[in-house]
């Protein structure tokens, strides 16, 4: 391809808002232009690394015996209905009317849509297991769009959807997809990790999330360096204290606290360890109040705390019902002295093994030291994990300490079971005739989002560091003075048709600009090796390559450069 005939179309900045490298890096090398928040056109730059890791993604899901088939983007809401998310999936959901007033939605995703494929196609356990995919855009509309594609509002997908006569047969098609996904991100050059994750909003009983490995990331996945051992912090348990509660030594008292509201600044006045206080955390379910006690180093765990009974659907108490509750603004609360007949105590694991903690006094200006479970206050009602571990913490299985990094979610597989096959009565006749529902798993790839992780995991202060098998061009060839020496525009296509007879992804950038700008525009779009040609060089058959991972360029022999490069 030369660049004459191409189009690129690069920026020395980018706009304010965008925060990330990803997003920064995308618009300032014209891969993507903003149409709306969270809506963006793939420029022709863009498209050419999206189309590489949709092929790739394909690839390897046909290769696993998956059946591409393409669903409607637009479904109607009696799907939606039938499995009670039309209301539950809440406004991220964009719904709209047709000219008859029926109501429609632009797909989220599509578990509604290929059950209902399913029911009305699959008769006998003969056809069964089978897995389906799309690739395709989606649209969720997201509370606050940033980030560039990595939180867009319409994005590109891959959702598969598998469909089975048991759980067995269930789990066996899951371990081939979660090898497919782990052999996707092999080949797309990422690093990456797999970890045991929440089912959320789409359900079911097991999933995994799959995460390229970046410091920006939004999730924190916490894992074992010495076993596979690897999970959300969301879903990572965190383990009970080893040493049994100590005994209490100190009397209760009042301490007096006049602008400390926050753990950290009580442990700072005290000059105490932030480990011996507890912060009460007051949330509400329906119409009652719950306290939350964690350690106040500790943070807590909002995905476990929706799982203990009574609280799915908790929300924070705001500050009128706090006040009505405790007579005491937010900020000096604590369990000790409150009522336990209308309000239920929750403790973290590692708060009901304290003793001689700090807490809130109920009162204004005052904390309590001292306090004892059984002395002063009675047992927690609940004793439950709750909190998110942190390094340092002891892994699950056994097997050491955990270590926590940063890593952005790009892929999701999870075991359905029958959530939405029985809600859909999506049924099929087994080896006696009878009628039973079928098992179900899913399986997404952010196909868009990928194209942003891979710039966040890699990127310098030039500009994109693209894998070499989602790069828009393998290799640029910089032909310093094309448009003056015949020499320098000879020798440019002669190298330009060689690489491309090789079957290698070529851009030739004829556009006779000065080196500095060539070398710039090449390094910010992120291709892979720069050959550059000019007359010096080439009165004595020599051209330089530079990877664009590497600092200095190095002079190969021209007759040498197209085998040098189909073997990198």
């Amino acid at each position: 391809m030369r660049a004459s005939q191409f189009f690129i179309s690069t920026q020395k900045e980018a706009p304010n808002e965008a925060e990330l490298a990803s997003h920064r890096l995308m618009l300032r090398a014209g891969l993507i232009k903003r149409i709306g928040a969270g809506l963006y056109s793939w420029m022709p730059l863009g498209l050419r690394v999206l189309r590489r890791v949709e092929n790739i993604v394909r690839e390897e899901m046909d290769k696993a015996g998956a059946l591409e088939l393409l669903m409607p983007a637009v479904t109607p809401a009696e799907l939606w209905q039938e499995t009670g998310r039309w209301d539950v999936f809440g406004p991220q959901m964009l719904k709209i009317k047709d000219r008859h007033e029926r109501d429609y939605c632009f797909g989220p995703t599509h578990e509604e849509v290929i059950t209902d494929i399913a029911r009305k196609e699959i008769r006998s356990y003969k056809q069964l297991p089978i897995n389906f995919y799309q690739i395709q855009t989606k649209f969720r509309d997201e509370i606050r769009p940033r980030f560039g594609v990595m939180r867009a509002r319409e994005f590109l997908m891959k959702d598969a959807y598998s469909f089975h006569t048991s759980h067995a047969c269930l789990e066996q098609t899951y371990a081939l997809m979660y090898q497919t996904y782990s052999n996707i991100f092999n080949r797309l050059g990422l690093e990456f990790r797999a970890v045991s994750a929440d089912t959320g909003a789409i359900g079911g009983s097991g999933s995994h999330e799959f995460h390229v490995l970046a410091d920006s990331g939004e999730d924190a996945i916490a894992f074992n360096p010495a076993s596979s051992y690897a999970a959300n912090v969301e879903m990572a348990e965190a383990l009970p204290p080893t040493l049994p509660r100590q005994a209490a030594l100190e009397a209760l008292r009042d301490i007096d606290t006049p602008k400390q509201t926050t753990c950290e600044d009580v442990a700072a006045l005290l000059g105490i360890a932030l480990q011996r206080t507890v912060k009460l955390i007051a949330v509400m379910a329906g119409e009652k109040l719950h306290v939350l006690l964690i350690r106040g180093d500790h943070h807590l765990n909002e995905v476990k705390t929706g799982k203990i009974e009574g609280l799915a659907d908790f929300r924070f108490a705001s500050e009128s019902e706090i006040r009505e509750a405790f007579n005491c603004p937010p900020g000096f609360l604590g369990p000790i002295g409150i009522d336990r007949s209308q309000i239920r105590v929750i403790a973290d694991r590692s708060v009901a093994a304290m003793s001689d903690f700090i807490c809130g006094a109920n009162k204004p200006k005052f904390h309590l030291a001292g306090a004892n479970w059984g002395r002063d206050l009675p047992e927690p009602d609940v004793v439950a994990d709750i909190r998110n571990v942190v390094a340092g913490d002891p892994c699950a299985d056994g097997k050491g300490t955990l270590e926590i990094c940063r890593g952005i979610e790009v892929g999701h597989i999870f075991q359905l079971g029958n959530k939405y096959s029985s809600a859909m009565n999506a049924s099929y006749l087994d080896e006696m005739g009878q009628s039973q529902v079928m098992e179900m798993g899913c399986y997404g790839i952010g196909v868009s989002r990928i194209v942003g992780a891979a710039i966040e995991q890699g990127n310098d202060e030039r500009g994109i560091i693209f894998p070499v098998a989602i790069a828009p061009f393998k290799v640029a060839i910089a032909a310093i003075g094309f448009d003056r020496s015949e020499m320098v525009r000879e020798a440019a296509l002669k190298l330009h048709e060689e690489l491309e007879a090789a079957g290698i992804d070529v851009l030739l950038d004829d556009r006779g600009e000065r080196p500095g700008v060539m070398f710039a525009d090449l390094e910010l779009i992120g291709i892979p090796h720069r050959i550059t040609l000019g007359d010096r060089g080439l009165k004595d058959g020599m051209v330089e390559h530079q990877a664009r991972t590497e600092s200095e360029a190095r002079a190969i022999a021209l007759h040498e450069i197209v085998s040098f490069i189909t073997s990198a």
